[in-house]
């Protein structure tokens, strides 16, 4: 049989695009809250023996991850052969080491409760940093797409007409790949960081691009800190309206409204809904995923 999608809440277009994408069917899960905040989950139809698969962007997880696990118990209880996980934007990879003595490594334990869940999970850009694999935290299969063809695409479309500015030094490897991909210029920031939100930037020389539109690239805007800094200074130098684009928009607090304060433009893609979510990267999850559901649905 084939493989059914389920949306977790606020994940209905994502699982729409992903049954229609892979020509599966679209399961309908009712959920809802009691008086006490405790989670109601029913499945509608018969999943025993097929291959289920949750969608849910993990963004904003605390609220989130409790009735994640839930549903993938109660489908394992109502007889699936498997359940899958969607993810597009994966969280808690911020913390893959102790920095200070009795910090949580939050990015394993995260890991660890994903992985006993679920036989399989698939996500776009997970912020790896200091691991070099999905592999070294998560015991289950990891799908890994990337959004850079369609941020590519989207820098394509303004050839010419821009350059491309990297946050800092780590992200050099991966700006430039995107900008030679996107035959666009670019240049990376030095960036000291303080705190969370005590951030100081020093650009290389960027005068040389005077004319051109500055695209700030990175992989997620979380507090926009670094880029509002950067934007105030490339605004101030006289350059035109500077475009944020990044694969995953966080947009913690009001970081949006702090950013178009600043001067900016922001585009990012839908792996998190929202009114800046203009790319849409549910075509590469299609592909990515449609492998695994033909493998599972062979007898």
């Amino acid at each position: 049989m084939t493989a059914v999608f389920f949306a977790m809440p606020g994940n209905e277009s994502l699982a729409a695009a992903l049954a229609s994408g892979t020509a599966t069917e679209l399961g309908s899960l009712e959920y809802r809250k009691f008086p006490d905040q405790e989670s109601y989950l029913r499945f509608l139809g018969n999943v025993t023996g097929r291959n289920a698969v949750l969608a849910c962007s993990l963004h904003d997880p605390d609220g989130k991850t409790l009735p994640l696990l839930l549903a993938a118990a109660a489908l394992r209880d109502l007889g699936a052969k498997s359940v899958g996980l969607v993810a597009p934007y994966l969280s808690y990879m911020r913390q893959d080491r102790r920095f200070k003595e009795g910090e949580a490594i939050t990015s394993l334990a995260f890991a660890r409760l994903l992985s006993g869940a679920f036989d399989w999970i698939a996500t776009i850009d997970p912020h790896l940093h200091r691991y070099a694999s999905m592999a070294e935290i998560y015991s289950i299969p990891a799908l890994v797409g990337h959004a850079a063809p369609v941020l590519v695409d989207y820098l394509r479309q303004r050839h010419g007409t821009i350059f491309l500015v990297g946050p800092d030094e780590e992200s050099e490897q991966w700006v430039s790949s995107v900008a030679k991909a996107a035959e666009a210029p670019y240049v990376t920031l030095r960036k000291t960081r303080r705190g969370d939100n005590d951030v100081s930037i020093n650009f290389p020389d960027i005068m040389k691009f005077d004319g051109l539109t500055p695209v700030l690239i990175d992989d997620i805007i979380s507090s926009g800190h670094t880029m509002q800094v950067a934007v105030t200074q490339l605004v101030a130098l006289g350059f035109g309206q500077p475009v944020c684009l990044a694969a995953h928009g966080i947009l913690a607090a009001d970081a949006m409204q702090r950013l178009k304060a600043a001067g900016a433009v922001i585009v990012t893609t839908n792996t998190i809904p929202g009114p800046t979510a203009a790319l849409d990267v549910n075509p590469l999850l299609v592909e990515l995923i449609r492998p695994k559901l033909i493998g599972e649905s062979k007898p």
